[in-house]
């Protein structure tokens, strides 16, 4: 497995292939550093988390939006031997596996995995002789290595999700707190624990009142925090646990600005796929979309300002795209 979240629905009849497709994404991602393969395979396990019934050959998976001649030929292998060839060269590999168990840990991403393996360390019982060849989160990723290892499940989730909730507000009843990613999506268990945050003071160009509220509500979380990877003006990373006898788990807060906080959310609930065909849609209503902003696209291709955004909703509605709840995006 991956730091990389399974785009995987609950009930996911089509599991199997979602899991060889997640595989092989995270090879051409970390080791062949071929991000179009990475994209064509993930989508592709996208399209068949959210498909309903079970494929049975690849004929019939290619029918869906997303999956290609190629990785059709993979799924009629796979359904014909239980395994693929490319996938047991990949397990055969000395190099490849190093990449892929070095890049699980947080904040080891592919050029850092390749130098340390150049140094000769594969392991992670060679990353632990040689911390010293580590920064700060790389060590945190190592010291939490097994936790972050673990699923969240929903219920803990929601546990943390109410002290986190009731912690800010009792700070100041103005915040708004948004937990997003696949939990939002209603999940069963998530990777991590992705926090959004805004405050009606919180405006654009305002980082030092970021910085200062983002304490406060560090502050404010007391001892469910339980060690810190990074703290800037906007963005928190760390580790939170509910108490003792549970696990770990890696924590984000993101102070966003007011006026940016609702296209955040779509943009942070995800899922990949989803946000993909709403920029899309959006493009095709001369509209431009992303993480800050829904602007208007002028007849000479111009960017005009930020339309005003009151709700998730409103961004559906200037694009004249159907609303889906969270629950609904899982493509």
């Amino acid at each position: 497995m991956s730091k990389r979240k399974n785009p995987s629905t609950n009930n996911n009849v089509n599991a199997d292939f979602c899991d060889f497709l997640m595989e092989l994404a995270d090879y051409e991602k970390n080791v062949s550093r071929n991000i179009h393969k990475y994209n064509a395979y993930r989508k592709a396990a996208s399209v068949l988390a959210a498909h309903h019934k079970r494929i049975e050959s690849g004929q019939q998976a290619k029918k869906l939006n997303g999956v290609g001649e190629k990785i059709s030929k993979k799924i009629d292998e796979f359904l014909q031997t239980g395994k693929l060839r490319k996938l047991e060269n990949i397990h055969n590999d000395e190099k490849a596996q190093a990449i892929s168990l070095l890049t699980r840990v947080s904040g080891i991403g592919p050029v850092k995995a390749a130098d340390l393996i150049d140094k000769g360390i594969k392991t992670l019982e060679d990353l632990n002789k040689n911390q010293d060849l580590l920064n700060h989160h790389q060590l945190i990723g190592l010291k939490y290595f097994e936790n972050f290892e673990e699923k969240i499940p929903r219920e803990e989730i929601q546990k943390i999700e109410a002290i986190i909730k009731k912690n800010i507000l009792d700070l100041d009843c103005d915040y708004t707190i948004t937990i997003c990613g696949s939990y939002r999506r209603g999940a069963s268990q998530s990777g991590d624990i992705d926090v959004l945050v805004t405050h009606p003071t919180m405006k654009l160009d305002k980082e030092k009142i970021g910085e200062k509220l983002l304490k406060e509500i560090k502050e404010a979380l007391g001892e469910l925090i339980v060690d810190v990877i990074s703290m800037g003006a906007t963005k928190f990373m760390g580790v939170c646990r509910l108490s003792d006898g549970h696990l770990n788990r890696r924590l984000d807060i993101r102070l966003i600005p007011n006026e940016q906080y609702h296209c955040a959310v779509l943009y942070f609930t995800g899922s990949d796929v989803f946000n993909k065909n709403m920029r899309a849609h959006a493009l095709e209503k001369r509209f431009t979309l992303n993480e800050y902003s829904l602007r208007p696209i002028g007849v000479t291709g111009v960017h005009g300002q930020p339309v005003p955004i009151t709700s998730e909703e409103d961004i559906f509605d200037y694009i004249d795209y159907p609303y889906k709840k969270p629950e609904e995006r899982n493509l």
